[in-house]
């Protein structure tokens, strides 16, 4: 049911659209890219032609085809670092919602710790300490310093989960720990999982593209955060070639726009509240336009 409302919302529709667009095209770069994104193809600088759609860069590589080869890398990041968040909050909330106790009291210290660290600080100083990191480290770095708020929200969930008669009622006939986790408990937190993921990816794009646009990526990979730092570097604005900084600048916002857009549909379709408003508005438009009657 949860699946079936999601595709019916026109915000989960346009934001998976997107979505898929960009992963669609990122495999599909070798295929589609016309030169090869770190071979030099043209003069430094060319504004967008025929010959090169978006332009070139400093270096006279093809910038459209840099775009789709970065977007490989910036995407596998930020799913990487969203699995690595999810993972440990889910494992960390589920434990200590469920079993409390001495192992609530220990994730609890933990997760309050993380949640006091300023965490984009905390990432500038380990990726500095680090040098320069490689985009795997990158995802790394994000995965396991991001998972104190979503386990913060899902052990919530679950100490309410925990309360219910058909947790009691398994718990009474002798249901193992691990099958009231998966079987019982895990079903019933798809949508906040779900959420978490989605915001954990965002975060994990927008994240990486920071940290190296300032300098502390791997300047010899391509991601859209590579090429805002080269942009940055060669002085794009200041000579005009507002091409070279405004392509990754609309990937990173389209691609993070889609991710948010399917957020705000799972919230939708998982609150009740929010999914009768959404029916009502559109219930009203299609009211407006004839298509039903009152």
């Amino acid at each position: 049911m949860f699946f079936k409302l999601l595709i019916r919302n026109p915000q989960a529709v346009i934001g998976m659209s997107i979505m898929a667009f960009f992963i669609v095209i990122s495999l599909a770069a070798p295929i589609i890219a016309p030169y090869d994104p770190e071979a030099r193809v043209g003069l430094p600088h060319e504004a967008p032609s025929s010959e090169h759609l978006f332009g070139t860069s400093r270096m006279g590589r093809d910038v459209f085809s840099q775009v789709l080869y970065a977007g490989q890398i910036s995407i596998t990041v930020g799913i990487t670092a969203g699995l690595i968040t999810t993972f440990i909050a889910l494992a960390t909330g589920l434990s200590a919602g469920y079993f409390g106790g001495r192992i609530d009291e220990v994730i609890t210290f933990a997760t309050n710790v993380i949640l006091v660290l300023p965490q984009l600080p905390l990432l500038l100083v380990l990726a500095a300490f680090l040098g320069e990191v490689s985009p795997a480290l990158i995802a790394f770095i994000i995965g396991v310093t991001s998972w104190a708020w979503g386990s913060r929200v899902i052990r919530s969930q679950t100490l309410a989960l925990r309360e219910k008669e058909f947790i009691k009622a398994a718990e009474l006939i002798g249901e193992p720990a691990r099958r009231i986790i998966f079987i019982e408990l895990l079903p019933n937190l798809i949508s906040i999982i779900g959420s978490g993921f989605i915001g954990a990816v965002i975060y994990a794009v927008m994240t990486q593209a920071t940290l190296e646009f300032i300098g502390l990526g791997d300047p010899t990979s391509i991601s859209w955060g590579t090429m805002l730092y080269h942009a940055q570097t060669s002085s794009a604005i200041y000579v005009g070639a507002w091409w070279d900084l405004l392509v990754p600048c609309v990937a990173i916002s389209l691609f993070g726009a889609s991710l948010a857009l399917l957020n705000f549909a799972v919230d939708e379709v998982a609150n009740p509240k929010l999914r009768a408003k959404g029916a009502l508005r559109r219930y009203k438009r299609m009211l407006k336009r004839g298509e039903v009657k009152a």
